[in-house]
């Protein structure tokens, strides 16, 4: 899509050898289409950007603010918070990789 035309996007190896999406597949293009704009491109190509995009716009300010002193360090999960948030990251990577197994043709 965007970086076809620029051959900059960061080829997927799986995909390169296999033919088979990886749950990350398009996260590239996603995030040139976002940043132009073009959120419904940006859907297409891969949605976990937006996830990702919320995270970083979350995340940036919160280094800035700790490492300025304005907030104290961050406190350390419990095991029990540890794993659901394991859990929770393998759905979502269930969930990318049957979207892009469902974009590429294979289901």
């Amino acid at each position: 899509m965007f970086t076809a035309s620029t051959g900059l996007g960061a080829p997927c190896l799986l995909f390169k050898f296999t033919g088979i999406p990886c749950p990350g597949c398009g996260l590239t293009t996603a995030a040139v289409a976002l940043v132009h704009g073009h959120v419904g491109a940006a859907a297409a190509a891969n949605p976990g950007i937006f996830g990702l995009a919320a995270v970083t716009v979350v995340t940036l300010p919160l280094i800035a603010l700790r490492q300025f002193g304005v907030i104290g360090a961050p406190v350390p999960w419990s095991d029990r918070a540890r794993s659901r948030m394991g859990r929770l990251m393998l759905v979502v990577a269930a969930v990318s990789w049957a979207f892009q197994l469902h974009r590429f043709g294979f289901a």
